[in-house]
């Protein structure tokens, strides 16, 4: 199950794209800043930085939604909220490649299903390792965790910095966006909304 139409064919395009094309796209912009490539401290970044935009960026390679299919059934009718705080995000912004660094909360209440909460982590990281917008994020791990797991509600609350506005451009260094999105539940009923938000503003 793929929430992000189109994403095959992509790879399937992009895989034609070898490791040495890239990393002479790395050695043109090294050139392009006013630097020698072929300077002793340089003459492997071009492949340091392929290796670190492998990493950067292997959630393309990965289906979020197949970290959820594990599941347990034994429950024992348990009906409240699940919460997992404090979920570290590292993305980059679509619009400067620059880094993303702040931390997902995220609450569902089961059905008749759970999921092991290291699997929320996964679908956060999964999510995170593409090029993003933090509401785009906020939503795609909310949307696919009610889709796979069914529950009750979901609610999803991201706080990060973006490097693109603190480091560039207007520089506001301790500047932070709060994204929120609820479904279910938590979006039909303020009680379960505000006891959410309660509990991850809590120190």
């Amino acid at each position: 199950m793929k929430l992000v139409k189109g994403t095959d064919k992509l790879q399937e395009k992009n895989q034609n794209i070898s490791d040495q094309e890239a990393e002479e796209a790395i050695e043109i912009l090294i050139r392009w800043i006013g630097e020698d490539p072929e300077r002793e401290g340089l003459k492997s970044t071009p492949k340091r930085v392929v290796r670190a935009y492998k990493e950067y960026f292997q959630g393309y390679k990965e289906d979020p939604a197949k970290h959820l299919t594990k599941t347990f059934t034994e429950i024992e009718d348990y009906d409240d909220m699940i919460i997992e705080k404090d979920i570290s995000i590292r993305s980059h912004c679509e619009h400067h490649m620059a880094p993303i660094i702040g931390v997902a909360h995220i609450a569902y209440i089961p059905s008749k299903k759970v999921v092991g909460l290291s699997k929320l982590a996964r679908v956060v990281e999964a999510f995170s390792k593409r090029l993003q917008t933090q509401e785009r994020l906020t939503m795609q791990i909310a949307k696919t965790i009610m889709h796979v797991l069914q529950p009750r509600g979901v609610a999803v609350t991201i706080d990060a910095m973006h490097q693109c506005m603190t480091s560039r451009g207007i520089k506001k260094e301790k500047t932070t966006t709060v994204t929120n999105y609820f479904l279910g539940a938590f979006k039909e009923d303020l009680s379960f909304q505000n006891r959410y938000l309660r509990y991850i503003n809590k120190n």
